[in-house]
């Protein structure tokens, strides 16, 4: 396996494998012209890809004076990827190639209040039965939460929604699942991140709403995902507005905007509506489709919870300038 580490050079063998990737680069020569590179560090970063299976030489190319260049080819199935997106109330999880199609994947309710001694080791069965078969090796594990993390030490900071979740050291819970490295992000700076690298891709400056039990923002500036000190940064839900009142938050606050729009708050708030009805209202899904059938009270929910966060937005945006 190829590690690829940040250094001094002008561009890192992950850069290069980037622009090969993405289509940008599919010879030396075009890779030295995008990089400044020069033939010979070039050369020494494409021979390590190579190497490491990450990079094939494909079929030859026509040749404007000399040998003929043969094409860099991605190779994206070196390897897989592991993903797991563990929310306030649910896990995703996910076995994707280099290229970050999927090839397996599994997702099932939870309450992430039952800490990471009881939740992360059954994450980790349940990655070792998705990978049942799989031949390519795991190149790495990415991991999101809600919540303050320090992505350097690979911890778990916590929040006050998340008891149990201080301070822990979030990779020997994965030593099991695989020998690979675990990288770990704030939720909505994940979101964030593959909007700017799959989704729209266009915009050096946005914002993107992580809208479901709890509420996120994720910020890219100038081609970037502002993540602030420990991932805090976009933690909109906190946000005090007038017509939360004193309406107490899970983080021990009142006037939350997160009382109101927050994905538990509705549907704490439609499941006593619902009492009398008999209506089974345990997850946020449950009340958009309540609401998309027709119930006044799930849609009048709706509407309140996106007004609030529209005003909220609005000030997001006027401090932020997004595109």
């Amino acid at each position: 396996m190829v590690e690829l580490r940040e250094s001094a050079a002008p561009a890192t063998a992950g850069e290069l494998l980037e622009l090969v990737r993405t289509g940008r680069a599919v010879t030396r020569s075009q890779l030295r012209a995008l990089t400044g590179l020069s033939r010979t560090a070039v050369t020494a970063r494409v021979s390590s890809l190579t190497a490491g299976g990450l990079l094939l030489i494909g079929e030859e190319l026509a040749s404007t004076g000399g040998r003929p260049p043969g094409a860099l080819v991605f190779n994206k199935d070196a390897g897989v990827v592991l993903a797991v997106a563990i929310g306030r109330s649910r896990s995703q999880l996910a076995v994707l190639d280099l290229d970050g199609q999927e090839l397996s994947s599994d997702s099932r309710d939870h309450e992430v209040g039952v800490g990471p001694d009881e939740l992360l080791p059954s994450i980790a069965d349940r990655f070792g039965a998705l990978l049942d078969g799989v031949a390519p090796p795991v190149l790495g594990i990415g991991l999101s939460l809600p919540g303050t993390l320090d992505p350097v030490r690979g911890l778990s900071i916590g929040s006050p929604v998340m008891s149990g979740w201080d301070g822990v050291e979030l990779s020997p819970y994965f030593a099991s699942v695989a020998d690979a490295p675990l990288f770990v992000a704030n939720d909505a700076d994940v979101l964030a991140r593959s909007e700017l690298l799959a989704g729209a891709g266009t915009l050096d400056d946005a914002l993107v709403v992580k809208a479901s039990t709890g509420l996120g923002l994720g910020i890219i500036a100038d081609g970037h995902v502002l993540s602030g000190h420990l991932g805090a940064a976009g933690e909109i839900g906190h946000t005090t507005v007038d017509a939360a009142g004193d309406l107490p938050c899970r983080c021990g606050a009142t006037g939350c905007l997160e009382t109101i729009a927050g994905g538990w708050a509705l549907v704490a708030r439609m499941e006593a509506e619902s009492e009398s009805s008999g209506q089974a209202v345990d997850h946020v899904r449950d009340l958009v489709a309540l609401a998309l059938q027709g119930d006044s009270f799930a849609r009048g929910l709706l509407r309140d919870s996106g007004r609030e966060l529209g005003e909220v937005l609005a000030v997001a945006i006027n401090l932020l300038n997004p595109a």
